[in-house]
């Protein structure tokens, strides 16, 4: 079983499916989007295979979701199974992310959007904790992180390019507490 939509105030975050794949190709064609994830634009065909992949993630509740405001696209979500190098398959977690269009930086969308899967995560799906991961440099990746409930974790250095990463996470006693 796929993803299910959820709701925000602002937002609806509708699992992601083929008709989204422009709307993707916009948000990856951005150099400052990709900056803490590929340091450039991915090309179209880059951001097809991505596609690909993120549509073959949804199952049991996970997945990756379209965010759209009133007045259109904002970006998409996602809550996986720990799936990284740095991310060990531990059961009852979850990766948390997101990737927003530059004209919806700034907005509150992406922490209104993270708090609406770590809701998710711990209601539905029954996950005991949730965490996500970013570039240490990200500012406002971390921000979001933080205004989500997250708290920071680790720094670390990524297994894969052994840049400076940082870990923020909210578990459910956390989470049931606020």
């Amino acid at each position: 079983m796929g993803p299910p939509t959820l709701r925000t105030e602002r937002l609806q975050l509708v699992p992601l499916a083929d008709e989204h794949l422009e709307l993707e190709i916009e948000l990856d064609a951005d150099p400052e989007v990709m900056r803490y994830l590929t340091g450039r634009a991915m090309t179209r065909a880059e951001t097809e295979a991505a596609h690909r992949r993120r549509l073959a993630a949804a199952r049991d509740g996970f997945g990756f979701w379209a965010g759209f405001a009133e007045d259109g696209f904002v970006g998409w979500w996602l809550l996986l199974p720990p799936h990284g190098p740095d991310q060990p398959p531990v059961a009852g977690e979850a990766d948390l992310g997101f990737r927003l269009l530059r004209s919806r930086w700034r907005r509150g969308y992406a922490a209104e959007g993270a708090r609406e899967l770590i809701r998710y995560g711990f209601a539905a799906v029954g996950l005991d904790r949730v965490f996500a991961q970013t570039s240490a440099g990200n500012v406002a990746s971390r921000a979001t992180m933080a205004a989500a409930g997250m708290s920071f974790v680790r720094a670390f250095a990524s297994g894969g390019d052994g840049q400076a990463e940082v870990e923020y996470a909210i578990t459910r006693t956390a989470w049931l507490g606020r």
